[in-house]
């Protein structure tokens, strides 16, 4: 058995997160292919502060430390704490990290999410998020849901003129169907779809494999289901017992294995958490493990 320890000083200096291999964003925004959500950060019900604002701050300048260089959030992570919470841990930046945030939802309480695609809205959130991000331009400018009150036009518009403004690159797009995105890229280049994929989740397969043939970031929000899986005698956790590594790490180097477009976030309140999940980016699947893992997953 290969034994994986917590990642060391001397794995921090030769940058774990380089190992999950690396990826073009539309083409000419590179990041690593590990990256870390920030949704987690917040309080209960992605509502208010988190709990231990310390530890917060500790971890998103851990995954830095990590060479993590794409940050997922968004001004509904709160709302408006996550952004401000990389601002302060974070600004002013290192030169190669992309900050990825999203736009359009209301959030009027703990755990209610409201669409709110129209124009004026979408202005104001990207206004507001370059502002507590301190940014003059956001990397990648995600449409969180696509409002279906909306003309969808009249929103892919709104990202557009924001794009030409050059207060966002690149546009991404959340929780959309094959031909949705196809639909979005008849007018704009779309470069990410943030879809909920997990080892026991694989309700966007169609658009993953959509994605991969057509080099577009896939970002797998809740990367970390492991359900029954990681309870003993599950696949994750006979592979976890076999690699010496925790289970949540094998899921998300399940991930890393699955697409090379494939850009997972886990995301974490903890700093002990983030390590072990750092540890994907060191581990190699064999092909007998992933053939195990998408069997018993897919029948999950």
């Amino acid at each position: 058995m290969t034994t994986l320890q917590r990642p060391s000083e001397r794995d921090e200096r030769r940058s774990i997160a380089s190992r999950s291999g690396s990826f073009l964003l539309g083409g000419d925004l590179p990041v690593r292919r590990l990256g870390f959500g920030t949704m987690r950060l917040t309080g209960r019900g992605i509502w208010g502060e988190p709990a231990d604002h310390d530890e917060a701050i500790a971890v998103l300048r851990r995954a830095v430390a990590l060479g993590i260089d794409l940050l997922d959030t968004a001004d509904s992570y709160g709302p408006e704490v996550a952004e401000r919470l990389i601002a302060e841990a974070l600004h002013p930046y290192p030169a190669d990290l992309v900050i990825a945030t999203k736009g359009g939802f209301l959030r009027p309480g703990p755990d209610r999410w409201i669409e709110d695609g129209r124009p004026e809205h979408l202005r104001m959130a990207c206004e507001g998020s370059l502002r507590r991000l301190k940014l003059d331009r956001i990397d990648l400018y995600q449409l969180h849901r696509i409002d279906p009150k909306v003309a969808m036009e009249d929103q892919i518009g709104t990202l557009l003129d924001l794009q030409r403004q050059g207060k966002i690159r690149h546009i991404g797009l959340s929780e959309v169907s094959v031909a949705q995105v196809e639909a979005v890229r008849r007018l704009a280049t779309v470069v990410s779809v943030q879809n909920r994929y997990n080892l026991v989740d694989r309700h966007s397969e169609d658009v993953l494999e959509y994605c991969t043939r057509e080099s577009i970031g896939f970002i797998p929000w809740y990367p970390l289901a492991t359900g029954n899986l990681a309870k003993p005698g599950g696949v994750l956790a006979r592979a976890a017992e076999r690699l010496g590594a925790p289970p949540a790490s094998i899921a998300v180097a399940w991930l890393l294995n699955k697409s090379p477009v494939m850009l997972p976030i886990p995301g974490t309140s903890s700093v002990r958490h983030l390590d072990e999940n750092a540890v994907a980016a060191l581990l190699a699947l064999d092909g007998s493990l992933m053939t195990e893992l998408e069997e018993l997953g897919a029948a999950s």
